[in-house]
């Protein structure tokens, strides 16, 4: 008897144990509670819209960013320092370039450019009828670029070129190198370039897009270093798909 009344004890305590886990897991399987206000099905069409303008938006970006092949045409601004004791000038520049992808962000950049100014020169240097010489320079550079923001409407890339450059600083004094160098002016010659921009793209189509570059210009005339500021900006061109 004893024994009996212990059984019916124990299954007295334990009942309400087994009651409480049996709530628990009901609770932990069963499904989530819809958010305030909407029912399953409203998430669910959510869900699929959400679904298509993200499918939609890759499209777009895989269309515009996979082309093999991209030529550009523009122009810009240059803040040179054509002397050792002249001051800086601003000088209008073109430039054109080819680049090839290996990926959507990656690829390999080709650039040629001209830059054109004249050179103010003190007052009581100038002689011979010279008061602003006229200086340009020329350069070809390659390096990298990639795209690190991607939109299918615009991007955002780094640059950065290595090459060299050629100076035609005795123009406007017939070749004269000795009397270039009597106004102030570097000898004209070939030396290193170097460049870093940042190149904000917006597209026009998936094929064509208006390009800004701030951009950092170095070179080496007169053997110092030109820390060169300005910017370039013209169209793109892409072509046949990777």
């Amino acid at each position: 008897m004893s024994s009996f009344r212990r059984i019916a004890l124990l299954l007295a305590l334990a009942l309400p144990a087994l009651s409480a886990l049996q709530a628990q897991s009901s609770s932990s399987n069963a499904p989530e509670a819809p958010q305030a206000g909407k029912t399953p099905s409203q998430l669910s069409v959510q869900a699929r819209i959400r679904a298509r303008r993200d499918l939609r938006r890759a499209n777009a970006i895989h269309d515009t960013y996979t082309h093999l092949y991209e030529v550009y045409a523009g122009s810009g601004y240059l803040r040179f320092t054509p002397g050792n004791t002249l001051q800086r000038v601003n000088e209008k520049d073109w430039n054109a370039g080819f680049t090839r992808y290996y990926n959507e962000r990656l690829g390999v950049t080709l650039d040629g450019r001209g830059s054109y100014g004249a050179a103010f020169i003190e007052p009581l240097v100038a002689n011979q009828g010279i008061s602003k010489p006229q200086i340009s320079q020329y350069s070809a550079l390659v390096g990298p670029n990639y795209r690190f923001y991607l939109q299918p409407k615009y991007s955002i890339a780094g640059r950065v070129m290595a090459g060299f450059a050629y100076g035609d600083f005795s123009g406007s004094t017939s070749a004269n190198q000795n009397l270039s160098t009597y106004l102030g002016l570097y000898k004209d010659g070939y030396t290193y370039a170097a460049s870093a921009s940042v190149l904000g793209e917006y597209n026009i189509s998936p094929n064509v897009a208006i390009r800004v570059a701030p951009e950092y210009f170095a070179t080496g005339f007169g053997s110092t270093m030109q820390n060169s500021l300005g910017f370039t900006a013209g169209v793109v061109v892409r072509f046949r798909k990777q």
